[in-house]
């Protein structure tokens, strides 16, 4: 057990009773501002405007896509992919976070990482990522990479807390999706190989 601002969470890899939970966390948010993104031929500039009403964004059911939620027994059993899961002391799940390695490039890629509304701001998202970062320093990875939607201003400055720092753009990847008209914001920060 790990205490995280005075509240006990048990900290674990995913095991095949947590899928139910993990595809039935709310990882849904409200969030007064955005980063509009300015998109140019030499690069993009971002700037974050405020929205009134508060913007909330549901995601939809998993459709089946590379969200990496973890839920399938292929995912826990491969050596270079983990879901870690936080567990509150009554049993229900407070987060998750799915992660994978890529050996050729050494980068540990941040695939899915939710914390259930009541548990936020108690640091399960930055406990989720610290052990998600201790897997990809095992694993050889140099750096940690994620995709995150320019309307989820909450998890940017979250991200940006830990270290991460904006390194792309994809402006079509969610076209013809729920989340059309958003933008897609690739984030990386180092994580150094513990040495020998």
């Amino acid at each position: 057990m790990t205490t995280t601002h005075d509240t006990m969470y048990d900290f674990h890899v995913a095991r095949p009773e947590d899928t139910a939970a993990i595809e039935a966390l709310d990882g849904s948010f409200t969030t007064s501002t955005v980063f509009e993104v300015a998109a140019t031929e030499d690069g993009f500039a971002l700037r974050e405007v405020p929205v009134d009403p508060p913007l909330v964004k549901v995601f939809p059911a998993d459709d089946g896509g590379d969200d990496g939620d973890g839920g399938d027994d292929t995912h826990a059993a491969d050596a270079d992919s983990r879901t870690f899961v936080a567990v509150g002391a009554d049993g229900t799940l407070a987060g998750f976070a799915a992660v994978s390695c890529s050996p050729w490039n050494r980068r540990l890629t941040i695939e899915d990482i939710e914390v259930a509304p009541g548990h936020r701001g108690r640091g399960v998202g930055r406990a989720l990522m610290e052990h998600a970062v201790d897997f990809g320093r095992e694993r050889g990875a140099g750096h940690v990479w994620l995709e995150v939607t320019n309307v989820n201003a909450p998890a940017i400055h979250a991200y940006r807390r830990l270290g991460f720092t904006f390194c792309g753009l994809d402006t079509t990847l969610y076209q013809g999706t729920a989340s059309e008209g958003e933008r897609a914001l690739y984030m990386s920060m180092p994580c150094p190989c513990p040495c020998p």
